[in-house]
């Protein structure tokens, strides 16, 4: 076996054993681009030694899903099938695992009317209301990992001769998931203790608030009552360890929804599943969104604004230094499951349940009620760099730096 081979394989078995942590007699569901069908294969391999009881791979073509936006009738995209949304709502309600090699190509819907696709994420996201629920109170295992592409690796590596780029891209992935360098799934136990200690520094501390200051951004971010902060992983609703996100080099919290106020600006571009927008500013009153602009791709920022009202909300704080892994490879990957873990970023949209005390046994009006958000939509953007301070207020009003200069202080 050759040596890109063997890292493949580690990747394989790392992304099961690690990322949704495969138990005996489970049921895998595996989102895959075509283009990707070796290494989904070899998940697949990998799956059922862990013990996988069946593996369903749902395979994505992204030309065909631009086809449907340049032919299909207008009036269609307001439709999303039920029995897809009522498949993974059954999946998850018999306490299957769900892994997604997501990889959007950036470009994908370049010269296509960003209200057609809008509308369409809408009525995915109305659909699968209730499968949303079990992935953000993390009541399954699921796990984002990601895989070349050609239109991707075209875009991240366009620096490289044409012929190398997907390699790269590959060793690039490998990189930033530990793999290549020993036993990579004893890595990830090492890397995720490290997460977890910084989990619990921030748990200790408690702030209230937080002070964001760099060039275009002034914004005081009030932290939820009872919020807690994770890094790493979760345990689902049978106490399973899973991986959300691989890689992952962040903790993340739950903002106060009406708490949030002044104005940021974002660092890194922002591909909204096939839509660019680029260096996106918001101000915030309040909580909510008061003005909005981009420099580029400002119509795809106002349609994800308009998608339901909390869409004009945070409902994620995370924090990532500026020197880690991901960041110290000096590249932007236009995906956002990557470059959120290159920076220190917010979300818009629904919160998670499980930042929260007792989060995941509220209703939705209830989490509402103490601070939380929710809405169909979460989304990620980028605001870190070596230019940004945070300061940390304490429940004692005092306060204190958090970051300087893009680094941690405490």
């Amino acid at each position: 076996m050759d040596r890109f081979a063997e890292k493949l394989e580690q990747y394989a078995e790392l992304v099961v054993k690690v990322g949704v942590n495969i138990q005996q007699g489970q049921v895998l569901r595996l989102q895959a681009p075509i283009e990707a069908a070796e290494f989904a294969r070899l998940i697949v391999q990998k799956a059922y030694q862990a013990g996988a009881k069946y593996v369903d791979i749902d395979w994505e073509d992204e030309a065909s899903t631009r086809l449907r936006y340049e032919y299909a009738s207008e009036d269609t995209f307001d439709y999303y099938p039920a029995f897809k949304a009522e498949a993974l709502e059954k999946l998850a309600e018999e306490g299957g695992a769900v892994m997604h090699i997501k990889v959007p190509d950036p470009e994908l819907y370049r010269g296509i009317d960003a209200s057609y696709v809008a509308r369409s994420n809408k009525a995915a996201a109305s659909a699968r209301k209730g499968y949303q629920q079990y992935v953000r109170s993390n009541k399954l295992s699921w796990c984002l990992i990601k895989a070349p592409t050609r239109a991707w690796a075209d875009k991240v590596f366009s620096d490289l001769p044409e012929d190398r780029r997907v390699d790269a891209m590959w060793e690039t992935i490998f990189k930033m998931n530990r793999v290549g360098e020993g036993d990579a799934v004893e890595n990830w136990h090492r890397h995720i203790d490290t997460l977890k200690d910084m989990q619990t520094k921030l748990n200790d501390k408690n702030y209230k608030s937080l002070h964001y200051r760099a060039p275009g951004t002034d914004l005081r971010v009030e932290l939820a009552p009872n919020h807690l902060w994770l890094g790493g992983g979760d345990t689902n609703q049978s106490g399973v360890y899973f991986v959300a996100n691989m890689p992952t080099e962040e903790v993340y919290t739950m903002p106060n929804r009406t708490g949030v106020n002044g104005t940021v600006t974002s660092t890194m571009p922002l591909n909204l599943n096939g839509l660019l927008v680029e260096k996106l500013s918001l101000t915030f009153e309040n909580g909510r969104v008061t003005a909005f602009d981009a420099e580029s791709g400002r119509e795809h920022l106002e349609s994800l604004l308009d998608t339901d009202d909390g869409a004009k909300y945070l409902g994620e704080v995370a924090l990532v230094p500026h020197n880690s892994p991901i960041s110290q490879l000096n590249r932007i990957f236009y995906n956002t499951g990557i470059d959120e873990n290159a920076s220190c970023h917010f979300a818009l949209g629904s919160c998670y349940p499980v930042n929260m005390k007792g989060g995941t046994e509220l209703t939705q009006n209830e989490l509402l009620t103490r601070g939380g958000n929710t809405s169909l939509t979460h989304v990620d953007f980028m605001v870190g760099s070596d230019r940004l301070d945070i300061d940390g207020e304490l429940q004692d009003g005092s306060v204190e730096p958090v970051f300087r200069a893009g680094q941690w202080t405490i």
